[in-house]
This record gives C-alpha cells, sequence and structure tokens, in this order.
C-alpha cells in the first residue's frame, strides 16, 4: 500500500494557550519545540504578551485572525500552523474548526490543544490584586476608604463567616471566605499608599509565611511532634520567644465578645501554670466569667456555646409564632 503523498497530508493545527498569571516567556519545553518547528504561527492579538518574548527567540509570528477554513487550508501539503491564543481561548475559531470537521466533507488537520503554562494553585490570588488596584483608583467609593472606615466590614464579615461555617452551608461559606479575603486585600491595598509606613499585601503574605515557617520547626526544620498537643507546645514556645512578653494576657485583644475574652484570659492562665483565683464579687457579670472560666476548663467554646443555645431559642420563637399565628387565623 502506498504511503500518500505530502501534498494530500492534512497537516497539523497547534492551539496554544498560556495564563496571564504566569510571567510573558516562560513556556514548557513541548511549546517552544511546537513554535521552533512550525511552518507558520499566527497570533490574532498584535498586542499578545508572548509576542516580544517570541520574536526575541527568533520566532516569526503573522499577525492573522485567519477562519476555519482559512486555517485548514493553511495547513495543507502537512504543514503545522500553531495559533497562539488569546485570552478568550479562539471560541470562534474552535467552533469553527467542530463545524468542518462534523460536517464530514473536509479531510481535517490533527488538531492539538497545548498548554504552554499553567496556573499555579492561588494564581487567581493575582486576580484579585489586579481587581482591587482597579476598583481601588476608579471606583468613588473604594477609593476614599480608609482602614478605619472598613474597620466594621471586617467584624460583620467575620461573624458571617462563622455562621456559615455554623450552617454548614458549603456554597455560603465559600463566599464568606471570598469576603474576608477581601478585607484583607482592600487592607493592604490602602496601606500601599501611607506616606510613612507603607506595605503591600505582598508584605502581609511574607510574613505570615515567615511566622508559619518559624513556628513550625516539625514541619519546617529538625524538631518532631507527632500530636496536636505537641503542635501547641511548639508554638506557643515560638512565640513567647517571638513576643518577649511581660504578661500573658498581652495579645489578647479586649474589643472581642465578653465570653470571648473571659475564655482567652483562662487559656492563657491555664497554659502558663498560673494560680490564678476569679474574683469573689456577686453580680452576673461576674457569674458569666466563671461559666466561662469553667467552659474553657472543659474544652468548650463559651461563644459558641450560647451562639448554638440562642439560635434554637431563635428557632423555639419561630415556632412559637408560628403557632400564634395560626391560633388567631392569620392566612399568612
Amino acid at each position: 500500500m502506498n504511503a500518500p503523498s505530502p501534498e494530500a497530508a492534512p497537516g497539523r493545527i497547534v492551539l496554544l494557550t498560556t495564563s496571564h498569571r504566569v510571567a510573558p516567556g516562560l513556556l514548557s519545553w513541548p511549546a517552544w519545540q511546537a513554535l521552533r518547528t512550525a511552518d507558520r504561527v499566527l497570533c490574532a492579538d498584535g498586542a499578545h504578551p508572548q509576542l516580544p518574548y517570541l520574536r526575541e527567540a527568533g520566532i516569526a509570528v503573522d499577525a492573522a485572525s485567519p477562519t476555519a477554513e482559512e486555517l485548514v487550508d493553511a495547513c495543507a501539503g502537512g504543514r503545522t500552523v500553531v495559533v497562539v491564543a488569546t485570552g478568550e481561548g479562539e471560541p470562534a475559531l474552535t467552533d469553527g474548526l467542530a463545524r468542518l470537521a462534523g460536517s464530514g466533507r473536509v479531510r481535517m488537520p490533527e488538531l492539538e490543544l497545548l498548554p504552554a503554562s499553567y496556573d499555579l494553585p492561588g494564581a487567581r490570588l493575582l486576580d484579585l490584586v489586579q481587581v482591587m488596584d482597579r476598583i481601588r483608583a476608579e471606583c468613588p467609593w473604594s477609593s476614599r476608604q480608609t482602614h478605619e472606615g472598613l474597620a466594621k466590614y471586617g467584624i460583620e464579615e467575620a461573624y458571617e463567616l462563622v455562621e456559615a461555617i455554623e450552617d454548614g452551608d458549603r456554597d455560603e461559606l465559600r463566599e464568606e471566605l471570598g469576603d474576608v479575603l477581601l478585607q484583607v486585600v482592600f487592607h493592604a491595598r490602602i496601606a500601599e499608599e501611607d506616606p510613612d509606613a507603607p506595605f503591600s499585601i505582598d508584605d502581609v503574605a511574607g510574613g505570615i509565611v515567615a511566622k508559619l515557617v518559624h513556628r513550625h520547626p516539625h514541619v519546617f526544620g529538625d524538631a518532631t511532634a507527632t500530636t496536636p498537643e505537641e503542635v501547641k507546645e511548639h508554638w506557643l514556645r515560638t512565640k513567647a520567644v517571638e513576643k518577649q512578653r511581660t504578661s500573658v494576657t498581652e495579645g489578647v485583644p479586649l474589643g472581642q465578645p465578653g465570653l470571648a475574652l473571659a475564655a482567652k484570659l483562662a487559656s492563657r492562665v491555664r497554659t502558663a501554670g498560673l494560680e490564678v483565683p476569679l474574683p469573689h464579687v456577686e453580680g452576673i457579670g461576674y457569674e458569666l466569667l466563671a461559666l466561662a472560666v469553667r467552659a474553657e476548663a472543659a474544652g468548650v467554646d463559651p461563644e459558641a456555646a450560647l451562639r448554638a443555645a440562642a439560635r434554637a431559642y431563635r428557632d423555639a420563637i419561630r415556632e412559637r409564632e408560628g403557632r400564634t399565628d395560626k391560633e388567631h387565623g392569620d392566612p399568612s
């Protein structure tokens, strides 16, 4: 059986995709091989960020936006054509190629989708930073915000996150995590403009990375920890050296809810091995303090326990309201 002549060979189309979240020019080796061996390289976007780097590497790129039929014709005779995809991924071209292939009337070239660069985990955070930059510059409301003005939203979003966790709603949890993340990025963007002590989101991320690495010597160093208790000991010991605090109460935010504050102080006292008797003063506040200390010692979060009880109380109120409405003939 005779092999088909080169003129009859249908050729090959390579759709080369790249990620704008990866620095231009950082392409995979298969991508560079495809580009160097192609008979033609096409790109519809004359401002594509990869083009200067491709041309610097000696690869000729034609600014062209061929139809599916024109692209198939360009591959006739066994030629290989690489299409450097725009950010949208060339949907019109791929749809046209699919229609041609489905018609059965055209001998189609070999089609290959070749990712030239990939998003790493966390790459969409770069999009968030870019969007925040633009909003800060162009939005009349966002451009005027300050750390102080946004503080209340941080508290609200944190509570909404806790509520989503307690409800067990996965979609709501994902959304509320995004809202909390927005607060972090927003504050970091504002901080860039401080004339005396500016810092950026990269400084924020770098700081927490350094802290996590330093406080996890059992992961990143030579220390050993096989139980959660040992991990906590490592964390507290390292934190004590870092902070060099003169009191276990330092670093405890007094603005947090009262039960949480009482439990945090009790936790600091217990962890430090101190014997500090509770104030012997009458009053409901001191009774609540004693309950919070007792809950913390038993491993119960008093704030979460009270919220759970309050939610149950809310449900009971609604149930009672429903019965009252029925008793009074309310059709709603």
